[in-house]
């Protein structure tokens, strides 16, 4: 029988529409084995998906953590994928701590632009609505939809929106800085969706190969937003640098229409990634 792993998913710790309770019991109805709860920049939804662990689901406690890579100007902003780290770490929760800070000024800054412009919505109840969980554009994006001012997140996401006319900077973690905190802290960095040009600019081979000599352990190749011929890319890089490759949904519940284990990691990179950890280990129930 196949083992079905998706190793990133969001829940309401950051921007997804499920609790870490729900999302781990969506990921056992949806005939998952494993899955990683991935929030943006925070450990906030561990402990809760872990007391809701439904039998028979494995739970990998990870993070994607935002980063930039400063070789070209401007700097291009990419995601690091977290797996099985030390939570208590000083120097990552610190720098986790600094960019959901910086995410929510960014956040406030992208809401007075556009009550500038005349639209209608508002900071705090954004914050509210967010419950706690790191706050990002789709929370905006949210709001802009409760207003009535757009269809759905991806239009939010356009370029008359969050995409482009009201998007802003945020103050990332090196790239580099990133791998070296995360493998100080026992965890596993893979680089999630390194190939994907729909969601703009992407980093050259070059930057994974130097990534790879620091301490990356893996490339997300499957994934919502790689085209087939993006996704053989990856694969092919990964075996080239001998890195693991990962497959996953990159689930955000109502936030995105790609459902639980639309894209799934092989058990042997699974297996590469709970051997490599010296953080946490997998939690399974049942």
């Amino acid at each position: 029988m196949t083992t079905a792993i998706d190793l990133h998913a969001h829940s309401t710790a950051s921007d997804g529409t499920l609790t870490p309770a729900e999302l781990v019991r969506a990921a056992a109805d949806a005939g998952l084995d494993v899955v990683a709860i991935t929030d943006h920049d925070t450990t906030g939804g561990w402990d809760a998906a872990v007391r809701a662990l439904p039998p028979g689901l494995t739970l990998i406690r990870g993070a994607e953590i935002s980063c930039r890579w400063h070789g070209v100007e401007p700097a291009v902003p990419l995601h690091l994928l977290a797996y099985l780290f030390d939570p208590g770490h000083p120097e990552l929760v610190d720098e986790l701590a600094r960019v959901r800070a910086a995410r929510e000024v960014r956040g406030e800054r992208i809401v007075r632009l556009l009550q500038a412009d005349g639209i209608d919505i508002s900071w705090s109840e954004i914050i509210t609505a967010a419950g706690g969980g790191t706050v990002g554009r789709p929370h905006i994006a949210a709001a802009l939809i409760r207003a009535g001012l757009v269809g759905s997140t991806t239009e939010a996401f356009g370029p008359d929106w969050l995409g482009e006319r009201y998007r802003l900077p945020k103050d990332d973690i090196d790239v580099f800085r990133a791998v070296e905190l995360v493998r100080a802290a026992g965890g596993v960095p893979v680089f999630a969706h390194p190939r994907a040009t729909r969601r703009g600019r992407i980093v050259p081979d070059e930057l994974i190969v130097a990534l790879a000599d620091a301490g990356l352990a893996g490339l997300e190749a499957d994934h919502e937003d790689h085209s087939p011929a993006e996704a053989a890319h990856v694969r092919a890089l990964a075996a080239d640098l001998g890195l693991l490759v990962t497959g996953s949904s990159d689930f955000h519940g109502t936030h995105k229409s790609v459902r639980l284990g639309a894209h799934t990691t092989a058990v042997e990179a699974y297996e590469r990634i709970v051997a490599q950890a010296r953080g946490v280990t997998p939690v399974a129930s049942g």
